[in-house]
């Protein structure tokens, strides 16, 4: 029986098991549409732009472990899936993005609402495709998904243009795909492992450094094993963070600019870096001839590609963290360490993560966080919000935290914690986002309050893009330029200090939660918060905005200056280490 390309679509959407589908309509994928009307098995989600709709699939994606699913139309419709397409790629979120496209026959003939998308995405996206023919869809659908989850995971755009969602053929869609030229590693090399393990073997103070690699590969439980066999230290990257519990005796910390004392203490004082699923980007390994500078150095990772691109390794092992850490766990063996971790745990004790007693802060949010939900999703935007998080949210086998690491999206939160609560409807979905970030995506208001959402979006409200006001203050002079949020054209130039006289904030985010048919509550005072979050909780079939009123010119501390090694770091304290 004969089928439209539309209908088949459908029908692999199903074979492929997808049940969250985040959409949004158009001309150039109005049969598509017309195919989902009324179908009971695949939920619609309609969010209120298409970048909030790329977001929210990547948190679905993220906190569930499926490929998540989005479809848009062609033209503007397409290019605004962009930046959730790299923010999903960048950190390995398996995706498959579906665009609609003019009819095949006015292809490059600039017709209205065309646009080159696979041309546009190919260098942000693991893979693209124009289906051009309609004998090719199913395959076509099928490599799409294979794609996305298989190897290192990552985003597959598939482009349908109208005729071939309209054209009839065959409506069987195949069961497996081979590609030739697309051949995953699924092997561990045991040489190289049995390489690794002898200089572990031989180390005096080694440590393990867990990327994102580890949670991607849901291998957060045989990395804990490994450590607690080995006795051996774990530091991660921020996305890294939760692949042990932050409560863990040998969890020290997050490596990097804004990394601990102790992490990057312990990094520049190693003699063998153990690292799994991480890039060695420039945001965790500061000035790169002194990273690690007297360590032997071992790269598991997926992609062979990363291994020795930015920091050259000793032992590159190409496989999948998690069996590749499962091989680790039955050659490795208790190592005699303590002195070792002794010192690594006094650094952690001497200089803990910490911020001021005085006032409402951050961190006394996040303390109420961690102390009052316990089967959570948290996911957060970027900034300083971002980082205050991943300094102080403890993380385990219950609550996940989601970010966008490698390419530092703003706007980025709140549509994801959309998709996480549609994906984990049994836990609690909690936003931390800066006023900057929250105004990036804030149209998903509407689309937590259709869907009855009872998302808690916690908003740290300074009045300023803190991150890059942070740096002006620190490295610019205090030249606070285009950073103030609460800038009026009648207020003049040079900025360089906030005072009694700055206008009211723009907007009023409690009368614009409660226009959009959410709760609104703002806090000023510490002893207010875990009542915010107690009312928010009782909030099911609502989102919660809670505004937190923090200190303008409040800094993330510790930090590595730019260019410097991760040693000499500028304390909470003013302290600076080297």
């Amino acid at each position: 029986m004969e089928i439209t390309g539309a209908e088949l679509f459908v029908k692999a959407l199903k074979e492929e098991n997808v049940t969250t589908l985040f959409a949004y309509p158009g001309g150039q994928a109005i049969d598509l549409f017309d195919a989902l009307y009324g179908e009971k098995e695949i939920d619609v989600i309609l969010p209120r732009h298409e970048q909030g709709l790329v977001h929210a699939a990547d948190g679905y994606a993220r906190s569930t472990g499926k490929v998540g699913v989005c479809l848009v139309t062609s033209g503007p419709g397409a290019t605004n899936l962009v930046t959730g397409i790299a923010t999903a790629n960048y950190d390995s979120v398996p995706l498959v993005c579906f665009t609609g496209q003019v009819p095949v026959h006015l292809i490059g003939n600039d017709a209205f609402q065309e646009v080159d998308i696979v041309g546009i995405t190919r260098s942000i996206c693991k893979y693209a495709v124009t289906v051009r023919k309609r004998e090719d869809l199913a395959e076509t659908i099928k490599k799409a998904f294979y794609i996305a989850r298989t190897g290192k995971p990552g985003v597959v755009v598939v482009d349908l243009p109208k005729d071939i969602q309209k054209a009839s053929g065959s409506g069987l869609y195949p069961k497996e795909i081979s590609i030739r030229s697309y051949k995953p590693n699924t092997t561990v090399h045991t040489g190289q492992i049995n390489r690794a393990i002898d200089i572990l073997n031989h180390a005096r103070k080694p440590v393990f450094l867990v990327g994102g690699g580890v949670n991607i590969a849901h291998a957060n439980k045989e990395m804990t094993q490994l450590a607690e066999l080995t006795g051996v230290p774990v530091i991660t990257t921020i996305m890294g963070k939760g692949a042990v519990p932050t409560s863990h005796d040998l969890y020290i910390g997050n490596i990097g600019i804004h990394g601990s004392y102790a992490a990057n203490s312990a990094i520049s004082s190693c003699d063998v870096l153990f690292s799994i699923g991480t890039r060695f980007n420039d945001r965790i390994t500061g000035k790169i001839e002194t990273f690690a500078a007297n360590a032997k150095i071992i790269h598991i990772d997926i992609d062979a590609a990363s291994i020795s691109r930015n920091i050259v390794v000793d032992v590159p092992v190409v496989a999948d963290a998690k069996k590749a850490i499962s091989v680790l766990l039955e050659k490795a063996k208790p190592l005699s360490v303590l002195d070792w971790v002794t010192q690594v745990r006094r650094w952690k004790e001497e200089y803990p993560l910490t911020m001021g007693e005085d006032g409402l802060t951050p961190k006394k949010v996040l303390d109420v966080v961690n102390g009052l939900f316990t089967d959570a999703v948290i996911t957060t935007d970027v900034g300083q919000n971002q980082l205050w998080t991943t300094q102080f949210l403890e993380v385990d086998d219950k609550k996940q935290m989601l970010t966008s690491g490698g390419l530092g999206t703003m706007g980025y939160g709140f549509p994801a914690a959309i998709g996480a609560k549609l994906g984990n409807p049994q836990k609690d979905v909690i936003v931390i986002t800066g006023d900057g970030g929250i105004q990036m995506n804030i149209q998903e208001l509407a689309t937590a309050v259709v869907y009855e959402l009872p998302i808690i979006i916690c908003i740290l409200n300074n009045g300023y893009l803190g991150n890059v006001r942070q740096w002006q203050e620190m490295f610019y002079d205090r030249h606070y330029s285009s950073t103030c949020m609460r800038f009026r054209r009648s207020c003049g130039l040079g900025c360089s200090k906030p005072n009694s006289g700055c206008p009211e904030y723009t907007p009023d985010f409690i009368r614009l939660a409660d226009s959009y048919g959410a709760k609104g509550i703002r806090v000023s005072r510490p002893e207010d918060i875990k009542a915010a979050f107690e009312i928010a909780k009782q909030n099911t079939k609502v989102p919660t905005v809670i505004e937190f009123i923090i200190d303008r010119e409040m800094n993330v501390m510790p930090i590595v200056p730019p260019g410097n090694a991760l040693s000499d770091m500028i304390l909470e304290r003013g302290e600076d280490r080297e």
